[in-house]
């Protein structure tokens, strides 16, 4: 009689087994001086200029990796704002970029001579081809940790908060937020930023 050997099917392991989940929380403004210190420092001129471009942004990593030359200095040198078509949405959202960004991405593109029709930040994968959003987390990790954060408690996101909640902060006003990440419904602002649903309501038709 044969022998019947019982077959299993491997285990599947969660993809959040070991990692925090939940939202991001953003950056305090002593991070942001601290990274972007660090990364002068180091003359890490592309992780400089990708730092604070995500940080003005305000972009999802989807999208920051997608940032083409033109799309920020379509005439040679960084413009003050710039505008970008989301993946995720299909809308395009406008951002101003600080003086320090507009210097930090000149000193990227002298150093790198890269062209409108190029992508603006490039990985291992070659020069014609953009950053995965995979490469930019692990990038964003290794900021985060190299300032004594950790690592598993921030990412991609908590960039892409920092300068939305700080304006929030500032004026209370929600529906500018709102326009600033390229929502289509203020809830989500509401949900993104973490605060009261009836305060920011209430708040956001009179700022």
């Amino acid at each position: 009689m044969d022998q019947v050997y019982a077959t299993h099917a491997p285990k599947r392991v969660p993809w959040n087994k070991g990692k925090l989940t939940g939202a991001k929380p953003p950056l305090r403004p002593k991070h942001v001086w601290s990274i972007r210190t660090k990364l002068q420092i180091e003359g890490r001129t592309r992780d400089l200029a990708m730092f604070n471009l995500a940080i003005d942004s305000k972009l999802r990593g989807c999208d920051v990796v997608a940032i083409r030359v033109e799309d920020v200095a379509a005439g040679g040198y960084t413009a003050d704002r710039a505008t970008v078509r989301q993946k995720k949405t299909g809308r395009p959202v406008r951002f101003e970029l600080s003086e320090q960004t507009r210097q930090a991405v000149d000193d990227y593109l002298k150093a790198t001579g890269k062209r409108p029709g190029e992508f603006l930040f490039t990985g291992s994968r070659g020069p014609a081809r953009n950053m995965t959003t995979r490469q930019y987390a692990r990038l964003v990790s290794e900021w985060i940790g190299s300032v004594g954060l950790d690592p598993r408690l921030f990412g991609t996101h908590s960039l892409r908060r920092t300068k939305a909640t700080l304006i929030y902060r500032r004026t209370g006003n929600l529906r500018a937020v709102q326009l600033l990440l390229g929502h289509t419904k203020i809830e989500s602002t509401v949900r993104y930023l973490g605060i009261e649903v009836d305060d920011a309501l209430g708040n956001s038709g009179t700022s």
